[in-house]
């Protein structure tokens, strides 16, 4: 079960009383715009703006009867609005009115998304100035490969966060159309001079063209783009989830006081809220497979995409607004343990600084092939007995014929291979940034 959701904004917009409310809203652009243009009377227009009204109820009754959701709800704003609500959607389709009204929706939508991107943005950028200089371990293949600082890894995470605002950014933009162009695209009823005039009183861009529909390349756009930042999410809790395994215990998720992790197991500390948003990262990820098969419709307009937004349009926007928060709250109040970061890194006796190794013998001339095979005989010692490395290395007779004791020990120094996070810092967070994330 999803757990219980804590912004209620996101609900909102995607709630059938603000649906049918920007269905109205654009109702009544369009009959301004359409007196304006002498079409019907201003009196009209301003009926349906001050008298135009509606019960969400009441809607579904009538619904229940005709078996269209359109005519339910122009019927029941209709009967409010009297003799003049005949002008009530003249001259549109029912799709000029749903997919204009999307948009506002989706809009709104993605405003949430960005202040829960840039929310995490500023955590993430935070914590990684807090552990800019925390040497850990770097693993590759789940492997011990060289040092890092959990600092470069919270930085990496920022990176493609800010490039997930951007295609959130651009995303958005796409789907910021709305469509006033009948009921096969064509303006048979309104012209698109109008059509642009309507669109603008809802802070939209008129779609240079349309079927009945907006094309749904746009709406599989958004979606392919929430799935991304679902899976960078994914991501970062599946880091956390590695990091906080027994045999690491890196860094862990925050367990509150009077916290249970197992109905059995009294001792267990479980990173629940990280296996929560790896789980919800699947979700988002399978809708987008609707949302690409909802391009595909038969000639001008069929229905078969409708039902499906329905579930796929508000489920993935509320999931990652939820991730979103969740996600953010996980890296706030994460703990992090430097000391068993240290000691994870001396744990393989200094295997992980054969690559400096290898590189100081082949400035001293020798073979990358025979450095590779000196180097290596001593690191596979290590794996099998425990040994010191450095120890094995300084005792190498062809290693100390190239490398005195002095270059050796530079080469099991962790400032070399870590003096590069400042320029690192600089380039993602730019040079200002930087400076005062270091005087912190």
């Amino acid at each position: 079960m999803i757990p219980r959701y804590t912004r209620p904004e996101m609900g909102r917009i995607w709630s059938d009383e603000n649906k049918f409310r920007c269905w109205l809203e654009v109702e009544v652009a369009a009959a301004e715009a359409e007196a304006e243009a002498g079409l019907i009377p201003q009196r009209a227009a301003r009926a349906i703006r001050r008298k135009g009204r509606f019960s969400v109820e009441r809607i579904l009754e009538i619904e229940k009867e005709v078996k269209h959701d359109v005519i339910a709800f122009t019927t029941e704003v209709a009967s409010h609005i009297g003799p003049q609500g005949r002008y009530l959607h003249y001259g549109l389709t029912s799709n000029d009115v749903v997919d204009t009204a999307q948009a506002l929706q989706v809009r709104a939508a993605c405003e949430l998304l960005q202040a829960g991107l840039e929310r995490f943005g500023e955590v993430l950028k935070k914590r990684a100035f807090e552990f800019k200089n925390t040497p850990m371990v770097g693993r590759t293949h789940g492997i011990h490969a060289e040092p890092i600082t959990f600092g470069l890894k919270l930085a990496n995470w920022y990176a493609e966060n800010e490039r997930n605002r951007q295609r959130l950014a651009a995303a958005a933009e796409q789907m910021r159309v709305g469509k006033i162009s009948g009921a096969v695209g064509t303006h048979a009823h309104l012209s698109p001079a109008l059509e642009e005039k309507i669109c603008a009183r809802l802070g939209l861009r008129a779609d240079p063209i349309s079927s009945q529909v907006v094309s749904r390349d746009r709406h599989a756009f958004l979606l392919c783009t929430l799935a991304v930042i679902a899976s960078s999410l994914d991501k970062v809790a599946l880091e956390v989830r590695g990091l906080q395994r027994t045999e690491v215990r890196e860094a862990e998720e925050y367990f509150a006081a009077g916290q249970k992790g197992s109905s059995a197991m009294p001792h267990k500390r479980n990173p629940v809220t990280a296996e929560q948003i790896c789980g919800l990262a699947r979700v988002v990820r399978a809708n987008v497979q609707a949302a690409l098969e909802n391009v595909a419709l038969w000639h001008e307009r069929d229905i078969s995409h409708s039902s499906v937004e329905r579930v796929i349009l508000p489920d993935s926007m509320i999931l990652v607004d939820y991730m979103l928060a969740r996600t953010t709250r996980l890296i706030e109040t994460l703990l992090v343990y430097p000391e068993r970061m240290q000691e994870n890194l001396n744990h393989l006796r200094g295997l992980i600084f054969s690559g400096q190794l290898l590189l100081d013998l082949v400035e001293k001339g020798v073979s990358r092939e025979e450095a590779y095979r000196w180097v290596q005989r001593n690191a596979m010692r290590v794996w099998e007995t425990r040994e010191d490395f450095r120890a094995l290395v300084e005792a190498d007779p062809d290693i100390r014929r190239h490398l005195t004791p002095r270059e050796i020990a530079a080469a099991f120094s962790l400032a070399r291979p870590l003096r590069h996070v400042d320029a690192i810092f600089r380039r993602v967070f730019g040079k200002a940034a930087a400076a005062t994330g270091a005087r912190r």
